[in-house]
């Protein structure tokens, strides 16, 4: 059952750094459970509580929910206008495997850590395995930026936020200080992965 067609109010309270939610392991969805309404409502909820906040993806824990799911989409966000489009894309149980030792610098945000962005270096080039809400088996390889939101939305569900991984908390700002000194030179950087990875 899809919650949308009913009209029915979806957005969930996202938490903020500080909840102990988001430093919970998520548990694996059952095989039996994917298809309940529980966890199909569950999807919907991210999904519009996604939208709702222009995120680039959502993860469970961030709505205080210790299951492994989460969701990526980018299309014409105004919060990452450099970001490349990203169709939805739901991954129940996720696997990610690197396929390269290369790695990039970027600037990431997080919705559960309002008005603070750093840099974070991620794998270029990553296999995502797992299911997807009709519980059939998903398996892509996402390269570039997109690459690095996949691995953003995972670390969720392994109690890990993106200051963890910023190795020098020099490169620290918030929205403002970034959009002022950092955006445009960071946008030409991006347009360079874009190039190079397609994505």
């Amino acid at each position: 059952m899809c919650y949308h067609d009913k009209g029915i109010d979806m957005q969930r309270e996202i938490v903020e750094i500080g909840h102990p939610a988001l430093r919970e392991m998520a548990q694996k969805v059952p095989d039996t459970e994917i298809s309940s309404a529980r966890i199909q409502r569950l999807i919907d909820d991210l999904i519009e509580t996604k939208r709702k906040k222009n995120g680039a993806g959502l993860a469970a824990t961030q709505v205080a929910v210790p299951w492994r799911i989460f969701i990526v989409e980018v299309a014409n966000n105004p919060r990452y206008p450099y970001k490349p489009e990203i169709p939805l894309t739901v991954v129940i149980n996720p696997e990610i495997t690197f396929l390269t030792d290369t790695r990039i610098s970027v600037y990431e945000g997080c919705l559960s850590i309002p008005d603070l962005r750093g840099i974070v270096e991620r794998c270029p080039e990553i296999r995502v395995q797992g299911l997807d809400r009709q519980g059939e088996a998903i398996d892509h390889t996402i390269k570039g930026i997109s690459a690095g939101t996949f691995q953003h939305e995972d670390d969720h569900l392994n109690g890990i936020l993106f200051p963890d991984r910023v190795k020098d908390t020099r490169t620290l700002c918030t929205w403002g200080e970034f959009s002022r000194r950092y955006e445009d030179d960071f946008r030409a950087y991006v347009a360079k992965i874009v190039n190079q990875y397609g994505s």
